[in-house]
């Protein structure tokens, strides 16, 4: 009988892809960047509204940044916080910091006071550099942290020595986009402008730090759908070995374009760990510039920013591939050199899929990982003439397996939580051993939490998450499943399917529509359900919504639909 040791997997390996590669090649993650920094010195690295930043110029920005930021006196490994979006300051301070010996704490911008607070003194950030938009936020609780140093930038820090003043004038004054904020500059607490941490920085030597390959690089905070969030503690090796694995299995699809500098779409904000490996790290390691998106959620300012661009790479999530598929104007677009659409975040609907290779002749290829595996550890062939619904296969070097609640291994074909072993599995939660011994086995198998059914192909499909399984009448139902099926509806742009209290059956099955047909009612969704969904898992409650709860990188939070 076939088991998962055998990693019945290797068997449907796309050509060209080893099964096992080497990871330990460099000593650190600072040395895989400088290398590629020399290597495409003259390429350009980031293009923000057509302002161009090559590689060389990010190596030599952020050594200078990297400088300035030891001269702070931080101990090497103190932690460094980035609040910002998608702008080219953001790819000078990645390598700033991890130059410097110091640890990467990205954060969500759009967090609440509560939100900053938390990660701010959970992490222990001694420095944050933030956009000004969003220092209001931070000024309301940095007192309670232990930030002793901000470093303020503005959207036009980085866009030209005559446009960068108007558009900070106008961000400031004419769109009113940054709120009024006092920083507080009392126990010793210092506040700098970007450009002058740069220019101080560049009179300064960056002095070189021996960091191993077990030291952290980055402290990857996760788990904010259904809790507290906790920080994926991410070491270099763990970094490397990803950046090596998805090279390991895109370069053979990429190579057949030619050694020449490829772009990839980076709309997926950069302090998620999807956008940080697939752009930032990989787009340094393969020499690709990073076509960086401010805003995803402005879809026809999206749209308009493509027109000027052939790109070869876009990752994305569900949310993004659908509403782009949606608007008139993304077909009118050139996808010409468009040779990988990778989808990962949250499950890509078979309706989206669809749409979007119409559209741009180029089939989404599902992917599969989490902030805890850094986070690469399934994708689909390249090859694929269409979307298979799959998460694909594991990357090089990685082993999964289907477990039951005993952590014994289930039979191919039947259903188990999701478990990951190998080198980009993180070394566990951010100062909680006890969470870090519950979601890493002594085997090494991280527990993701996800429920899925492994073929004989080694195809792995994710039926879902085991906290938002519905218990109707003792039967399990997956809320994935009926929002797949629920999205095939033409009249239905997105849905969303959780569990309520029913006095009849424990649970019942409620679901959130938002129209695409405003025609669209109750009993024609009703009636769909019933041709495609057994008894038990159809839905008995519908509700119409104009707009669904969302995370910023585009999850639907079935836990604020249930509250």
């Amino acid at each position: 009988m076939t088991t998962y040791a055998d990693k019945p997997w290797l068997k449907s390996y796309p050509p060209g892809v080893p099964a096992e590669i080497s990871v330990d090649v460099y000593p650190s993650l600072v040395a895989l960047l400088e290398e590629a920094f020399r290597k495409h010195a003259r390429r350009d690295a980031a293009v923000c509204m057509d302002q161009r930043l090559t590689f060389g110029q990010v190596d030599e920005l952020s050594s200078a940044l990297g400088a300035w930021l030891q001269q702070r006196g931080l101990a090497r490994g103190a932690r460094v916080a980035i609040m910002m979006p998608n702008v080219l300051q953001y790819m000078v301070t990645i390598a700033a910091i991890l130059r410097a010996g110091y640890v990467v704490v990205n954060v969500n911008p759009l967090y609440t006071p509560r939100e900053l607070e938390h990660q701010l003194k959970d992490s222990g950030a001694e420095v944050i550099i933030v956009l000004e938009n969003f220092a209001k936020t931070l000024s309301e609780v940095i007192e309670r942290t232990q930030v002793r140093h901000v470093v303020l930038t503005s959207l036009g820090d980085m866009l030209g020595w005559w446009r960068g003043p108007l558009i900070n004038f106008a961000v400031r004054h004419l769109k009113k986009m940054v709120p009024e904020f006092r920083l507080p500059l009392t126990d010793g607490r210092t506040v700098t402008r970007f450009n002058q941490a740069l220019s101080e920085g560049a009179r300064m030597s960056l002095k070189p730090v021996q960091l191993g390959a077990d030291d952290p690089a980055f402290l990857q905070y996760t788990g904010g759908t259904t809790g507290l969030s906790k920080g994926a503690t991410l070491l270099h090796r763990n970094v490397i070995a990803n950046i090596l694995q998805s090279e390991a299995w895109f370069a053979p699809m990429l190579q057949k374009i030619g050694d020449k500098p490829l772009t990839i779409v980076c709309a997926l904000p950069l302090y998620h760990i999807f956008a940080l490996t697939a752009c930032y790290m990989l787009g340094a390691r393969m020499g690709m510039m990073n076509l960086l998106i401010p805003n995803p959620r402005d879809i026809p300012g999206l749209i308009a920013t493509l027109r000027n661009y052939r790109v070869n790479m876009f990752p994305a999530v569900n949310t993004l591939f659908n509403a782009l598929a949606n608007d008139p104007g993304f077909a009118k677009l050139d996808f010409s050199e468009l040779v990988i659409s990778n989808g990962g975040g949250m499950a890509v609907q078979q309706a989206t899929a669809e749409k979007w290779s119409r559209i741009t002749g180029c089939p989404v290829v599902e992917g599969y990982g989490l902030s805890e595996t850094s986070p690469v550890a399934t994708i689909n062939r390249l090859d694929l003439d269409k979307f298979n619904g799959s998460i694909g296969l594991p990357v090089p070097n990685t082993e999964l397996a289907i477990r039951d609640d005993a952590g014994n291994d289930v039979p191919l074909g039947e259903r188990g939580e999701i478990c990951i072993r190998g080198p980009q599995v993180m070394a566990g939660y951010w100062n909680r051993p006890e969470d870090t011994a519950e979601s890493i086995g002594p085997d090494g198998f991280f527990k993701t939490g996800d429920i899925g059914v492994m073929d004989a192909d080694g195809f792995t499909r994710i039926v879902d998450r085991k906290k938002d399984m519905i218990l109707v009448s003792g039967f399990n139902v997956y809320p994935t499943e009926i929002e797949q099926v629920v999205n095939m509806h033409p009249g239905v742009l997105e849905c969303a399917a959780v569990g309520v209290p029913d006095p009849h059956s424990g649970e019942a099955v409620k679901l959130f529509v938002i129209k695409r047909d405003p025609a669209l009612a109750e009993e024609d969704l009703s009636s769909f359900c019933h041709s495609q969904l057994t008894g038990y898992k159809r839905p008995k409650y519908i509700e119409f919504r104009d707009e669904l709860p969302k995370t910023n990188v585009g999850k639907i939070l079935r836990r604020e639909l249930r509250q």
